[in-house]
Protein backbone atom coordinates (compact mmCIF):
# COMPACT_ATOMS: atom_id res chain seq x y z
CA UNK A 1 0.00 0.00 0.00
CA UNK A 2 1.33 3.40 -0.97
CA UNK A 3 2.06 6.02 1.64
CA UNK A 4 0.26 9.34 1.69
CA UNK A 5 3.36 11.11 0.33
CA UNK A 6 3.58 8.65 -2.59
CA UNK A 7 -0.09 9.17 -3.36
CA UNK A 8 0.33 12.95 -3.34
CA UNK A 9 3.43 12.73 -5.56
CA UNK A 10 1.57 10.49 -8.00
CA UNK A 11 -1.45 12.83 -8.08
CA UNK A 12 0.86 15.81 -8.72
CA UNK A 13 2.66 13.94 -11.50
CA UNK A 14 -0.44 12.89 -13.45
CA UNK A 15 -2.44 16.11 -13.01
CA UNK A 16 -1.01 17.85 -16.12
CA UNK A 17 -1.85 14.89 -18.39
CA UNK A 18 -5.33 14.13 -17.05
CA UNK A 19 -8.12 15.17 -19.41
CA UNK A 20 -10.32 17.96 -18.13
CA UNK A 21 -13.97 16.86 -17.94
CA UNK A 22 -16.42 19.11 -19.80
CA UNK A 23 -18.49 20.07 -16.73
CA UNK A 24 -20.74 22.59 -18.48
CA UNK A 25 -21.51 20.24 -21.37
CA UNK A 26 -22.19 17.36 -18.98
CA UNK A 27 -24.57 19.53 -16.93
CA UNK A 28 -26.35 20.65 -20.10
CA UNK A 29 -26.78 17.04 -21.30
CA UNK A 30 -28.08 15.96 -17.88
CA UNK A 31 -30.51 18.89 -17.77
CA UNK A 32 -31.83 18.30 -21.27
CA UNK A 33 -32.28 14.53 -20.95
CA UNK A 34 -33.75 14.76 -17.45
CA UNK A 35 -36.08 17.48 -18.70
CA UNK A 36 -37.06 15.38 -21.72
CA UNK A 37 -37.93 12.47 -19.42
CA UNK A 38 -40.10 14.84 -17.40
CA UNK A 39 -41.77 16.17 -20.57
CA UNK A 40 -42.54 12.58 -21.62
CA UNK A 41 -43.95 11.95 -18.15
CA UNK A 42 -46.15 15.03 -18.43
CA UNK A 43 -47.38 13.89 -21.86
CA UNK A 44 -48.25 10.47 -20.42
CA UNK A 45 -50.10 12.11 -17.52
CA UNK A 46 -52.02 14.33 -19.95
CA UNK A 47 -52.92 11.20 -21.95
CA UNK A 48 -54.39 9.53 -18.86
CA UNK A 49 -56.26 12.71 -17.94
CA UNK A 50 -57.68 13.19 -21.44
CA UNK A 51 -58.56 9.66 -22.52
CA UNK A 52 -59.38 8.03 -19.17
CA UNK A 53 -60.87 11.09 -17.44
CA UNK A 54 -58.45 10.84 -14.52
CA UNK A 55 -57.91 13.86 -12.32
CA UNK A 56 -54.40 15.23 -11.99
CA UNK A 57 -54.00 13.41 -8.67
CA UNK A 58 -55.26 10.03 -9.89
CA UNK A 59 -53.24 10.18 -13.11
CA UNK A 60 -49.97 10.25 -11.15
CA UNK A 61 -49.79 6.56 -10.27
CA UNK A 62 -50.39 5.16 -13.77
CA UNK A 63 -47.99 7.76 -15.16
CA UNK A 64 -45.19 6.60 -12.86
CA UNK A 65 -45.99 2.95 -13.63
CA UNK A 66 -45.84 3.67 -17.36
CA UNK A 67 -42.50 5.47 -17.04
CA UNK A 68 -41.12 2.52 -15.04
CA UNK A 69 -42.36 0.06 -17.67
CA UNK A 70 -40.82 2.09 -20.51
CA UNK A 71 -37.48 2.37 -18.67
CA UNK A 72 -37.45 -1.37 -17.90
CA UNK A 73 -38.16 -2.21 -21.54
CA UNK A 74 -35.46 0.19 -22.77
CA UNK A 75 -33.02 -1.34 -20.28
CA UNK A 76 -33.83 -4.83 -21.53
CA UNK A 77 -33.21 -3.69 -25.10
CA UNK A 78 -29.92 -2.02 -24.14
CA UNK A 79 -31.10 1.47 -25.07
CA UNK A 80 -31.32 3.01 -21.60
CA UNK A 81 -27.65 2.28 -20.93
CA UNK A 82 -26.71 4.37 -23.97
CA UNK A 83 -28.97 7.17 -22.75
CA UNK A 84 -27.26 6.93 -19.35
CA UNK A 85 -23.79 7.09 -20.87
CA UNK A 86 -24.78 10.22 -22.77
CA UNK A 87 -26.81 12.02 -20.08
CA UNK A 88 -25.25 10.87 -16.82
CA UNK A 89 -27.27 12.05 -13.85
CA UNK A 90 -30.04 13.32 -16.13
CA UNK A 91 -31.12 9.74 -16.71
CA UNK A 92 -30.46 8.51 -13.17
CA UNK A 93 -32.35 11.02 -11.04
CA UNK A 94 -35.92 10.48 -12.33
CA UNK A 95 -37.87 7.33 -11.40
CA UNK A 96 -36.72 5.84 -14.69
CA UNK A 97 -33.18 5.66 -13.31
CA UNK A 98 -34.39 3.54 -10.42
CA UNK A 99 -36.24 1.25 -12.85
CA UNK A 100 -33.07 0.98 -14.92
CA UNK A 101 -30.97 0.07 -11.88
CA UNK A 102 -33.38 -2.62 -10.71
CA UNK A 103 -33.84 -4.10 -14.19
CA UNK A 104 -30.09 -4.08 -14.87
CA UNK A 105 -29.43 -6.01 -11.65
CA UNK A 106 -32.04 -8.59 -12.60
CA UNK A 107 -30.70 -9.00 -16.16
CA UNK A 108 -27.11 -9.24 -15.01
CA UNK A 109 -27.81 -12.24 -12.78
CA UNK A 110 -30.47 -14.08 -14.81
CA UNK A 111 -28.01 -16.90 -15.62
CA UNK A 112 -27.99 -17.82 -11.91
CA UNK A 113 -31.67 -18.69 -11.97
CA UNK A 114 -34.95 -17.01 -11.22
CA UNK A 115 -34.80 -17.05 -7.43
CA UNK A 116 -31.08 -17.00 -6.56
CA UNK A 117 -30.12 -14.83 -9.52
CA UNK A 118 -32.90 -12.48 -10.53
CA UNK A 119 -34.93 -12.16 -7.34
CA UNK A 120 -32.09 -11.81 -4.83
CA UNK A 121 -30.13 -9.31 -6.90
CA UNK A 122 -33.26 -7.44 -7.92
CA UNK A 123 -34.04 -6.64 -4.30
CA UNK A 124 -30.48 -5.75 -3.26
CA UNK A 125 -31.04 -2.25 -4.58
CA UNK A 126 -34.82 -2.08 -4.47
CA UNK A 127 -35.00 -3.31 -0.89
CA UNK A 128 -32.75 -0.56 0.43
CA UNK A 129 -34.65 2.12 -1.47
CA UNK A 130 -38.04 0.81 -0.36
CA UNK A 131 -36.97 0.57 3.29
CA UNK A 132 -35.47 4.05 3.24
CA UNK A 133 -38.60 5.44 1.56
CA UNK A 134 -40.91 3.78 4.09
CA UNK A 135 -38.87 4.99 7.06
CA UNK A 136 -38.61 8.52 5.66
CA UNK A 137 -42.38 8.58 4.98
CA UNK A 138 -43.07 7.48 8.55
CA UNK A 139 -40.73 10.07 10.06
CA UNK A 140 -42.09 12.94 7.98
CA UNK A 141 -45.66 11.77 8.58
CA UNK A 142 -45.08 11.81 12.33
CA UNK A 143 -43.51 15.27 12.14
CA UNK A 144 -46.50 16.54 10.16
CA UNK A 145 -48.94 14.92 12.57
CA UNK A 146 -47.19 16.48 15.57
CA UNK A 147 -47.23 19.95 14.02
CA UNK A 148 -50.89 19.69 12.98
CA UNK A 149 -52.34 18.11 16.12
CA UNK A 150 -50.01 18.67 19.04
CA UNK A 151 -48.32 22.01 18.51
Amino acid sequence: MATKEEQQAYAKKIKPIQPKPPYVLNCLKAFLVGGLICVIGQAIQNFYMEFFNFSQETAGNPTVATLILIAALLTGLGVYDKIGQFAGAGSVVPVTGFANAVTSAALEHKSEGLVLGVATNLFKLAGAVIVFGAVAAYVFGMIRYIFQHVI
